[in-house]
């Protein structure tokens, strides 16, 4: 949900801190170019194959809302992929947030809780597995997810954890009596999909074909190559003219003649494979920049400022109790905000500059600093400051 543009001096409702009609015409440009046609060409190839190829997504409650209130038909589609049940739905936070890096895990077990029950709503799923934001991880958050009474936890299978160990296998997180089992995204294979599909010759392996894609899958050891990127892989981030939806088509004819390849959901996974090992995480990884830390987002000054300024509002958003003031603070905590102020510099700062509004992270600070700012004016003027500690 993509701020509009708010000046220092300004009080506005809440609901006019967002940009509507850049928010709609973003999601329609990719509905039409990502979502409906490949949630189309999935369905067709679900029923293609007899339900031997399966998927599955995480959908943040942000993405919903923005389905249901810009394009119906896009939620319409994935009731009729849900319906094949050859696709499973993850947990996520409602707002795609970081409240799991907060000390008080409450804010985030509410933002859990709030997901579980639109996806029930939505989609008619109970979700088993879990994919935190932007899958950040560490033993604290394990901890909590595992309280919550998941079967598993997505995260980046990134050397940091790894070593020398492959992430095509089940592990669990390095805690005394815990039955939660990890999945780790073998990011290698994932981004040569997501990043490197369209680069052209200067990629060796440029062009990436199905039936090549398929050879590398089958010779990959391990139990499970679980493959996780943006949807927007699809359609908008590799354009149709890439070849990108011919590649999706093919792959899963070309990965089934393989006679040990097939392709499962992450529950699964988890179903039918035990841990081979633990991974000890004790600062927080993630799958964003070359780092895979939550860098991305806690970089620099203007990043932490935003982030303690909405973690400490908590106590006067209780106090308030308002729906709307809450649903504000929420979704002003979506990662987003935080990726548009990065200042980092090459090729990780040329990827946050692609997907944010603002000429610069100056601008988007400024700019986010004055919803943040306004949000706490409404709340100290609701609850007269007795909850501000």
């Amino acid at each position: 949900m993509r701020l509009a543009r708010l000046r220092v001096f300004d009080s506005i409702p809440v609901e006019r801190y967002w940009d509507h009609a850049k928010n709609k015409a973003i999601f329609d440009r990719v509905a039409d170019k990502c979502y409906l046609p490949t949630n189309r060409l999935l369905l067709d190839l679900i029923r293609e194959h007899g339900g031997r190829f399966k998927v599955a997504f995480s959908l943040s409650g942000t993405f919903v809302e923005q389905a249901n209130r810009f394009r119906p038909e896009v939620m319409d589609s994935f009731r009729e992929l849900a319906r094949t049940g050859c696709v499973e739905f993850l947990e996520e936070t409602y707002y795609h947030s970081l409240a799991g890096l907060w000390e008080d895990q409450s804010e985030y077990r509410e933002q859990i809780r709030e997901h579980r029950e639109l996806m029930k709503r939505e989609l008619s799923a109970e979700p088993r597995i879990f994919r935190n934001t932007e899958l950040i991880y560490d033993n604290r958050i394990a901890g909590t997810i595992e309280s919550l009474g998941y079967d598993a936890m997505m995260t980046e299978g990134t050397e940091k954890i790894l070593g020398w160990r492959s992430p095509n296998y089940v592990y669990r997180p390095a805690r005394a009596g815990s039955k939660l089992k990890v999945l780790l995204k073998n990011y290698r294979l994932s981004d040569d999909v997501a990043f490197r599909f369209s680069t052209g010759p200067s990629w060796p392996e440029w062009p990436l074909t199905a039936d090549k894609y398929a050879s590398w899958l089958s010779q990959a050891e391990g139990a499970s190559v679980n493959l996780f990127m943006d949807y927007e892989t699809f359609g908008e981030h590799n354009w149709p003219e890439s070849g990108i939806f011919d590649f999706l088509r093919h792959l899963p004819r070309f990965a089934l003649a393989h006679p040990h390849v097939s392709f499962v959901t992450p529950s699964e996974v988890v179903q039918h494979n035990e841990p081979v090992g633990e991974i000890e995480v004790p600062f927080a990884i993630s799958w964003a920049d070359t780092e895979r830390d939550v860098s991305a987002w806690l970089h620099n000054e203007m990043q932490h400022l935003c982030f303690n300024e909405l973690r400490e509002m908590a106590p006067l958003v209780r106090e308030a109790n308002d729906p709307a003031l809450t649903h504000a603070w929420r979704l002003l905590q979506t990662s987003d905000h935080l990726y548009y102020c990065t200042t980092k510099h090459m090729g990780d700062q040329d990827i946050h500059t692609y997907f944010s509004p603002y000429d610069s992270p100056y601008q988007a600070f400024v700019n986010y600093q004055n919803a943040i700012r306004d949000l706490r004016a409404k709340l100290l003027a609701r609850t007269g400051g007795k909850a501000l500690h």
